[in-house]
């Protein structure tokens, strides 16, 4: 019987993080069906990532659920699993942003509307909310983020440079606080990224959160709608 050889250390336990992970968002319906994939760097110089192979329910991932992946997207060594089309925007990602550890993305229900309804204006802002502090370098809830909203496509190079035109225009160079901690494709989800998993897990958790607060304080009335700090 053949063996399965032994997984480097680092990449055996980002493997065990990304499961869990996959299991939380699924329960708490971020992650339904097999849409999302997670990813983290693996190496940067090559850079390389390993990243959820595509099709996967997310549930229930296993060891054998990761591919990995060149700066193009292209699958490394003699893997039989195929990544996601959107393995190109993670590449992308992690390109451009030197300090990023991991990229998660989700489909949850809140994004997916506040993305189509904030389409026309091509963000969607997030302003006076506690919660904000959640976000890695905002110390206040007296500051706002604007959380960048693209046009769903089919073409991933098409899309990937849309996104980066949008990277490469902003100010990345604060020592502590990114011009903005993800995106949103309309129709679709959640981008956001962090040094490492754990942080990355905790900015989905941030960004949810404030995704459902805000859609829920659009249903009310004018007169109970008004900004809380949450």
């Amino acid at each position: 019987m053949k063996s399965t050889p032994p997984l480097d250390p680092t990449i055996a336990d980002s493997i065990e993080q990304l499961c869990r992970i996959g299991k939380e968002f699924h329960t708490r319906s971020w992650s339904l069906g097999t849409s999302s994939n997670y990813s983290v760097i693996a190496s940067r110089k090559p850079l390389e990532l390993l990243i959820t192979a595509s099709g996967k329910d997310k549930s229930a991932l296993g060891r054998d659920d990761f591919v990995r992946v060149d700066a193009a997207g292209g699958v490394c060594g003699t893997s039989s699993q195929k990544s996601s089309a959107e393995t190109l925007l993670h590449c992308m990602i992690a390109e451009l942003i030197p300090s990023v550890g991991a990229i998660l993305h989700t489909h949850s229900v809140w994004g997916t509307i506040l993305s189509g309804l904030d389409l026309p204006r091509g963000s969607l802002r997030i302003e006076g909310y506690e919660m904000l502090k959640g976000l890695e370098g905002i110390g206040t809830h007296e500051t706002f983020e604007e959380v960048p909203l693209f046009a769903n496509s089919q073409n991933m190079h098409e899309l990937s440079q849309r996104i980066r035109e949008r990277f490469t225009a902003s100010d990345w160079s604060h020592p502590t606080r990114q011009p903005f901690h993800g995106f949103l494709l309309s129709g679709h989800g959640l981008y956001t990224w962090g040094k490492d998993l754990a942080e990355a897990r905790r900015h989905i958790e941030i960004f949810e959160f404030l995704f459902e607060a805000i859609a829920r304080t659009r249903s009310l009335p004018p007169q109970l709608s008004s900004p809380q700090r949450i």
